[in-house]
C-alpha cells in the first residue's frame, strides 16, 4: 500500500533551513510514502468574513490536504511559537467551523539554529492539532539543531546523520501504516 503524505513547511524563506531539512527527509522515504508538498506562501490572511465565500487558493489548500493520508509539519520556532504563516495556515484549513481538515495522522519535525532545536513550537503546535482531532507521530522526536554539516552538496544527509533521521523516517512510515489499518 502506498499513502500520500503533505507536508507543509511553516518558513516562507527561500532559504529556509526546514525546507532543506524536509528535502532531505523525502530522500529517506520508503516506496511506501509519497511525499508531496502543499504550499502556504500564497494564501491570505484569515478572515473569518470570508468564511461563506472562500478564495479558491484556501479552497485549492484544503482539497490538497483532504488528498493526503497523512501530513508532517516542518516549523521553525518564532519567539518560542510556530511563524505565524503557519498558524494562518491552520486557520484556513480548520475553518468555516466543523469543516477542518486536519484531524489526519500527522508528524511534525523542525530544525533551528538554535541548541533546542523547535521543542517549543513543536509543543505548541501539537497542542493545536489535536483540538482537531488529529493524531500526532510522537517518539522519535525531531528537534533539529541545524547546520550545515547534516546534508551533502546534493541536499541528502551525510552518512552519518542519515542513520539518525532514517530512525525517524522508518518509524513514521510504521505509524501512518498502523493509522492507516
Amino acid at each position: 500500500m502506498t499513502y500520500t503524505v503533505g507536508y507543509i513547511i511553516g518558513s516562507l524563506s527561500k532559504d529556509s533551513i526546514n525546507r532543506k531539512l524536509m528535502d532531505a527527509l523525502v530522500k529517506l522515504a520508503p516506496e511506501s510514502l509519497t511525499f508531496v508538498e502543499i504550499p502556504i506562501a500564497d494564501l491570505p490572511v484569515y478572515n473569518r468574513d470570508v468564511d461563506a465565500d472562500y478564495p479558491e487558493v484556501a479552497v485549492e489548500y484544503k482539497k490538497a490536504i483532504e488528498a493526503t493520508d497523512a501530513l508532517v509539519y516542518a516549523t521553525p520556532e518564532y519567539n518560542r511559537s510556530i511563524p505565524g504563516s503557519l498558524k494562518n495556515a491552520i486557520d484556513w484549513a480548520s475553518r468555516p467551523w466543523g469543516q477542518s481538515v486536519l484531524g489526519r495522522p500527522s508528524a511534525i519535525v523542525g530544525a533551528s539554529l538554535g541548541q533546542i532545536g523547535t521543542a517549543v513550537a513543536q509543543a505548541h503546535l501539537r497542542q493545536m492539532l489535536g483540538f482537531f482531532g488529529a493524531v500526532t507521530f510522537v517518539q522519535p522526536e525531531l528537534y533539529v539543531h541545524w547546520t550545515d554539516t547534516l546534508t551533502q552538496e546534493d541536499g541528502s544527509f551525510t552518512p552519518d546523520a542519515a542513520a539518525f533521521f532514517q530512525t525517524w523516517m522508518d518509524g513514521f512510515a510504521a505509524f501512518v501504516a498502523k493509522q492507516a489499518a
